[in-house]
């Protein structure tokens, strides 16, 4: 398991966009819609193969047979960093090792890029959506490789959860993750342009 990206959702895509563009002082670049979820985002690459989307509800979108991923459908309040992601190379091993409710396996594609998801049948991860959504890219491509560069590193995310140890037993080692006891929450401290800047 390696943390291969981040997701600020929003009541709107576009409220989701000016929360990262507010906290780091960076522009971000157009991504896409995903038909499967009736979602869309936009995205910002960041330093060594990681990067960050701002993702909402597509209201143009038909509505999917199911509920979105990322707990979108219950969302509500301010813009905020409400999950993080992580890649494997198996996804069906990883999730027979994942806790229950980790989800279950759905293929993806947007233009070029194709991979393989874990989304729960609820839209909701375990441990208060704070374990992380476990995705396997299909092929060379990445989001990350096809975003300019933007000045920023992720110099550590913090996932905060009263269940913090539990957690990071699950998640194992994570290269810039750290868990810390209290509520539920996320933060990632990211190195800008402007200095140090946190996206919660």
């Amino acid at each position: 398991m390696e943390l291969d990206h981040f997701a600020v959702a929003g009541e709107t895509l576009e409220t989701a966009q000016a929360h990262v563009e507010a906290a780091l002082g960076v522009a971000m670049q157009p991504g896409g819609q995903h038909a499967r979820f009736g979602t869309h985002n936009t995205l910002l690459g960041l330093a060594d193969g990681l990067y960050l989307e701002a993702i909402a509800i597509d209201p143009g979108a038909p509505a999917p047979d199911r509920p979105r991923w990322f707990d979108l459908d219950r969302f509500s309040g301010p813009a905020r960093l409400s999950n993080w992601i992580c890649r494997v190379p198996d996804l069906a091993a990883a999730l027979a090792a994942a806790p229950l409710g980790a989800g279950d396996i759905v293929d993806l594609e947007r233009g070029a890029l194709n991979w393989r998801m874990a989304v729960p049948a609820s839209g909701v991860l375990p441990y208060d959506d704070r374990f992380p959504a476990l995705i396997e890219w299909q092929g060379d491509l990445h989001p990350a490789s096809m975003l300019a560069p933007s000045g920023c590193a992720l110099r550590r995310l913090v996932v905060t959860h009263p269940e913090a140890q539990a957690l990071a037993e699950l998640c194992g080692s994570l290269e810039r993750v750290v868990f810390e006891a209290g509520p539920s929450a996320l933060r990632a401290e990211i190195d800008t342009p402007h200095g140090l800047r946190v996206l919660a």
